[in-house]
């Protein structure tokens, strides 16, 4: 839930890469995808994990998804024979 807008999000990504590189912005977006944690993120680019909380909400959104397994979907679709 990132209140920042579209225009603020691009400029904060875009100051990140003239900082540090599209390569390392890159690296910290799969770090993010990763779920990997805050302090290590801080660590590797010599920020604060509040820095790193705060680029996770500008740059993405964390999306939580359910999936049921396979063999719990089959039990749903399998004929009922009574």
């Amino acid at each position: 839930m990132s209140a920042a807008s579209p225009k603020s999000r691009e400029r904060v990504a875009r100051n990140f890469i003239k900082s540090y590189g599209r390569a390392r912005f890159r690296r910290l977006l799969e770090a993010l995808a990763a779920s990997e944690s805050g302090q290590k993120v801080a660590d590797e680019f010599g920020v604060s994990r509040e820095r790193v909380r705060q680029w996770k909400n500008t740059f993405g959104e964390v999306i939580t998804h359910y999936r049921v397994y396979p063999e719990v979907d089959r039990i749903l679709r399998e004929r009922r024979t009574a």
